[in-house]
């Protein structure tokens, strides 16, 4: 699958989904980046995941049961995950380069796709 393309499908998606939904989802998610941030290895990013828990953080914020934030963030994902996956089926890139008016920037060539979802 192509990873850029995912990127933004994810993005597309999250902005989609209802705001406590959202809000939830990506306060664990900035808080594992920021984790990630800090950690200079692997394991020492599932030592910052088990002494800084992003969902514990999330309980705390969002004032929910552990376990509610567990489930919750579940069904976010899988909600997402089969949002992504239908529209990755549907979606193309149609390459477009070689019908617009080439801009070189340096050495560098301009690649133009259109997207279609």
């Amino acid at each position: 699958m192509n990873e850029k393309l995912m990127g933004f499908l994810l993005r597309s998606e999250i902005g989609k989904i209802a705001e406590e939904k959202r809000k939830l989802y990506q306060f664990i998610v900035d808080e594992e980046n920021q984790l990630a941030l800090r950690a200079d290895t692997a394991d020492q990013f599932l030592q910052l995941l088990a002494t800084h828990s992003p969902y514990e953080l999330a309980s705390y914020h969002f004032n929910l049961p552990s376990e509610k934030v567990f489930r919750l963030m579940n069904k976010i994902e899988a909600e997402l995950n089969e949002r992504i996956q239908a529209r990755y089926k549907k979606v193309k890139w149609i390459d477009y380069t070689n019908h617009s008016k080439q801009t070189n920037f340096g050495d560098h060539k301009k690649y133009v796709f259109l997207f279609v979802n």
